[in-house]
């Protein structure tokens, strides 16, 4: 039996989500990435989505 792992999500202020632990992810093609430890992009400028790539910088994102 597998253990669940539990993940731990932290909104950073002006930029991404920080994702602690391992996640799979489905991407708009339907094709799946796994990742351990992925910062996840808010401001949607992001040339590598999901992920963060710090275009939110360049940009002078917000929330």
């Amino acid at each position: 039996m597998e253990k669940e792992s539990l993940l731990k999500i932290t909104v950073l202020p002006n930029g991404p989500l920080k994702v602690e632990g391992k996640v799979e992810l489905t991407l708009a093609d339907g094709s799946k990435k796994e990742r351990e430890n992925p910062f996840l992009c808010r401001c949607g400028a992001s040339k590598n989505k999901p992920f963060c790539d710090g275009t939110h910088a360049k940009i002078g994102f917000k929330d």
